[in-house]
């Protein structure tokens, strides 16, 4: 128990910290500043929950994201009043559309000293719009026990509203008069000392229990018996290896097979044969039309996949979204029907039974063999060190139970092309909500922080984007590897027609930049290392280090790279 009664706000402070304490708050994230100084003291000292000083409000979001993507719980995030909450912004968006949850207190200036040219202060009233899913100003702090429990039932609703009916961000603006600091003492509220008792005042305060559900019954008259296809798609369950065993239940069921991103779970836990190169298999117009289903199940996301998702929309085939979300995860406009449950929940009202393998599913996993087959030689045949060989190689050596986070842009498309089926339960991570680069490196540092070891595969710009990140590195207990495919720029829009546009392209779309990657790690006391062959890899990866961060830099030449990948591709249309 750890309240204070030095002055008022202090007081209100720390019911707040300790409430969300009892509810089982782990992190919190603090950005330096005056205004939030009664919060920032009461979670520096609540001996339950860790505290981690970062000074740019951006990264900070980041870093709260990339917490509570590995913690599936809510990480507080405090900053002061002014611009500073404004910085969270692109954080809170991709944990918007990610489903992560955030909790995020502003300090602010009472009302009284709002729009007065008082300094420091801006409208913070719903300052992150319809991105959060509960905004409340909080009340300026009254000594009144009535008072300190409303201060204490709001961090509640606060903390089931970050998580039900699904995850998301909430922002409570939390004004404060002075005195500010803790060591001002007044003896407004030291009679609270005598008249709260902790044991009542707390009583009932625990981490609400997550409820499940699923529909009543399944359509399993119009599943069972049909040419169906399982898209697992992009999705950060809480534990994915009763995810994918799910998956697996239900694919054995209705004898469909499973065509899974790179960015699910599946590819690295699943332990019955996937469909991973469907892109490459469904570019064979022959092919594409012999394997059209009549029922497809989808569950996560769509893929990254354009050949996949023109296949989609152009047959208008019946689909079933399985998602425990209430947002529409269908860009193309199917006739789709959603069951509003997670997969795991699901599965457990299928009967008892397993369908044996028919021509249809037997016809993907021919084509899968039959391709994988041209896309190994295509890969031996090759003497450079080309982008896609480093993804291919880190699905085949990464440690076991290890950790990658994929930047976004090209880094996701390699993953979706050349990650190969493997049974490591490497543990995926991205920032797929909005698909920024915002925030690569301090989500990566976070979630090294509680899971390592941990991999960053990132591009260069993705990189240099997010250089405040490592002014964080201090805070991080855990392992990461950054491995930075240095390719002069941003490479992604090589794929792009764009590209033939020579008098803007190279200056307003690849947007090279200048700075030695192996300077600005030394800057940080961060060791480098160049990767200049497969094999410098597979030994740098193979055995990941316990602690620290370090930098591998593999140089690439978009064109080459982008050439290669694009000749691949034809040669299966």
């Amino acid at each position: 128990m750890t309240l204070n009664f030095n002055n008022l706000n202090s007081l209100w402070a720390s019911v707040m910290v300790e409430t969300l304490a009892r509810l089982g708050l782990r992190n919190a994230i603090i950005c330096p500043g005056s205004r939030s100084t009664p919060l920032t003291v009461a979670l520096a000292r609540h001996p339950k929950i860790e505290a981690i000083p970062i000074l740019d409000e951006r990264s900070a979001g980041f870093w709260a994201l990339g917490l509570a993507k590995t913690s599936g719980i809510p990480t507080v995030l405090v900053c002061t009043s002014g611009t500073a909450g404004a910085n969270f912004y692109p954080a809170v968006i991709e944990a918007r559309y990610s489903y992560v949850p955030l909790l995020i207190l502003t300090g602010d200036r009472p009302p009284e000293l709002r729009q007065c040219a008082s300094g420091q202060t801006i409208n913070q009233l719903n300052l992150f719009g319809e991105f959060a899913q509960f905004f409340s100003e909080m009340a300026t702090p009254v000594a009144s026990l009535n008072m300190l429990q409303y201060a204490r039932q709001t961090m509640v609703q606060a903390w089931q509203k970050s998580l039900f009916p699904q995850k998301g961000v909430v922002h409570l603006n939390c004004p404060f008069r002075d005195p500010l600091p803790p060591n001002i003492l007044d003896d407004s509220v030291t009679f609270f000392a005598d008249e709260i008792n902790p044991k009542t005042f707390f009583q009932g305060i625990q981490s609400p229990i997550p409820l499940s559900f699923s529909p009543s019954r399944l359509p399993l008259e119009h599943w069972q018996g049909k040419k169906g296809i399982i898209i697992a798609g992009v999705d950060q369950p809480e534990n994915p290896e009763t995810y994918t065993k799910a998956i697996a239940t239900l694919s054995k069921n209705l004898g469909f097979p499973v065509l899974a991103e790179a960015l699910s779970p599946l590819r690295n836990f699943a332990d019955f044969e996937l469909i991973t190169i469907y892109d490459f298999i469904l570019r064979n117009d022959g092919q594409a039309e012999a394997l059209l289903p009549e029922i497809v199940i989808q569950i996560g996301a769509l893929p990254t996949s354009k050949i996949l998702r023109a296949w989609l929309r152009t047959h208008h085939i019946p689909t079933w979204m399985i998602t425990p979300y209430h947002d529409n995860l269908d860009p193309l406009h199917r006739p789709t029907q959603t069951l509003f449950s997670s997969v795991e929940q699901l599965v457990k009202l299928l009967p008892a039974r397993s369908q044996s393998d028919t021509e249809y599913p037997q016809k993907w996993h021919f084509y899968q063999q039959q391709t994988t087959t041209a896309i190994t030689q295509a890969f031996n045949s090759e003497a450079d060190f080309i982008e896609a060989k480093v993804v291919r190689l880190l699905s085949q050596y990464l440690p076991e139970k290890s950790a990658i986070f994929f930047a976004n842009s090209m880094t996701v498309r390699y993953a979706e092309f050349f990650w190969q089926q493997n049974q490591r339960q490497i543990q995926p991570y991205f920032n797929r909500g909005a698909n920024g680069i915002d925030g690569t490196l301090s989500t990566a540092i976070a979630i090294a922080h509680n899971y390592s070891p941990c991999v960053l595969l990132t591009g260069d710009l993705a990189l240099l984007h997010d250089t405040n990140g490592f002014l964080t590195l201090s805070q991080c207990r855990g392992s990461l590897t950054i491995i930075v495919i240095n390719n002069g720029g941003g490479g992604i829009f090589e794929m792009l027609p764009i590209a033939q546009v020579d008098d803007v392209f190279k200056e307003y779309f690849i947007t090279p930049q200048s700075p030695d990657l192996k300077q600005l790690a030394a800057t940080y006391g961060v060791t480098y290392q160049k990767i200049t062959n497969p094999d410098a890899l597979i030994a740098a990866v193979s055995n990941l280090p316990k602690k620290g961060v370090r930098l591998l830099e593999v140089l690439g030449d978009r064109h080459r790279d982008t050439q290669w990948l694009q000749s691949l591709l034809c040669t299966f249309s």
